[in-house]
């Protein structure tokens, strides 16, 4: 016989969505953290080399990353070390594409533009005959991704909050004002489900006979190289070409070179395609000065969109008590702050401080019609 649980909210995914929620949550709510594999952010959160850039994604973007800064700055309990540590972007062109830096640096807050001569004292590994125009974002900062989602796991716990691994939803239904969620082992009863179930969200709406909403995982993979000899990248920023043909950032005496892929994919444990790791790292080679001789490792997260690449928060059009808090695409990391309060705010049908985000986010926006 399966053990019965009940909790008022019922939050499905471990990762910073999840997490995230659960903690910005008020107390005196019975909240259970459900994660289908054995750890917790074990798919897209545990793979983010993230950084928090304010110029990245579409306007509600933008938005929730402006938001999030001061989030990530102020002083708490839960965060003993900062969460942000200087990085900085530069962006680089080749002569084709050096006009995109100026379009760039116009559209932008905080980016300069400066000579190729500057980016390469910068990043002394570029070469002088690909870089031909480039731009820098002093304000970009790395994210120290594993911090964050521990204190707030630490927040959630401490506001009473209980999580289960290793549990995935088999299947759920809706009767008599209440979802029951059958999982390998339990039987749930929940007031309301939180759908922060990442690349699985639209599969989990299905098994809880909820319309998805066109929600697409896209593979983004990483190469890892050692830094070659006679080059100190310690503090150099992360480099990106402009038009996202690729990107590298140092770590810890390795590069960590990504080819930018966003590949269709089904929902799955991902891993890196040897083709597209080899084209994108033939890009690298073109704007460096080394060959790529010896790839030490590699991997691949996923990045789940919806179909206008803005993340999709709030109450579903068509089911009671059924909330949804994914696509948040490449940008889930750096918005968690401003994201994770704004959906409480409105699971728990407050006006969120963010109030004009709520019809750009809201899931019924898909609905035919609208």
């Amino acid at each position: 016989m399966k053990d019965a649980i009940e909790t008022d909210i019922l939050v499905i995914g471990g990762g910073m969505a999840g997490i995230g929620f659960a903690a910005a949550l008020g107390e005196g709510r019975k909240v259970l953290v459900l994660e289908q594999e054995r750890d917790l952010a074990y798919h897209s959160t545990g793979r983010s080399a993230a950084i928090y850039i304010r110029n990245y994604g579409n306007g509600p973007i933008r938005a929730l990353n402006e938001a999030s800064g001061p989030m990530f700055k102020a002083e708490s309990e839960y965060f003993p070390h900062p969460l942000l540590t200087p990085r900085g972007i530069l962006y680089i062109a080749d002569g084709a594409r050096a006009h995109e830096i100026g379009k760039l640096a116009a559209t932008s807050v905080g980016v300069e533009e400066i000579s190729a001569d500057a980016a390469i004292a910068k990043v002394p590994l570029l070469s002088p005959y690909y870089v031909k125009a480039a731009a820098f974002e002093a304000d970009a900062q790395d994210i120290d991704v594993h911090a964050l989602h521990q204190g707030w796991l630490k927040k959630a716990k401490g506001q009473g909050a209980s999580v289960l691994t290793g549990q995935e939803v088999l299947r759920a239904e809706r009767a008599n004002g209440s979802w029951q969620v059958e999982t390998m082992d339990h039987q749930i009863t929940a007031n309301l489900i939180v759908n922060a179930a990442g690349a699985w969200a639209d599969e989990l709406a299905r098994r809880c006979n909820v319309a998805p909403v066109g929600l697409q995982p896209l593979r983004r993979s990483m190469a890892v190289l050692p830094v070659p000899n006679g080059y100190d990248a310690a503090h150099w920023p992360l480099v990106d070409e402009v038009t996202e043909d690729f990107y590298f950032k140092p770590d810890g005496g390795r590069l960590f070179v990504s080819p930018c892929d966003e590949d269709p994919v089904d929902p799955h444990d991902a891993f890196a395609d040897d083709m597209v790791l080899a084209e994108g790292l033939h890009r690298f080679e073109q704007a460096v000065n080394m060959e790529v001789t010896r790839v030490e490792r590699s991997w691949a997260g996923l990045r789940t969109f919806a179909p206008d690449r803005s993340p999709v928060v709030g109450f579903d059009g068509g089911t009671e008590g059924f909330f949804w808090l994914a696509g948040q695409g490449g940008y889930g990391i750096q918005t968690a702050p401003a994201l994770s309060k704004f959906a409480a705010e409105l699971a728990e049908n407050r006006t969120p401080e963010l109030h004009h985000l709520v019809e750009p986010l809201s899931p019924t926006r898909f609905n035919e019609g609208n």
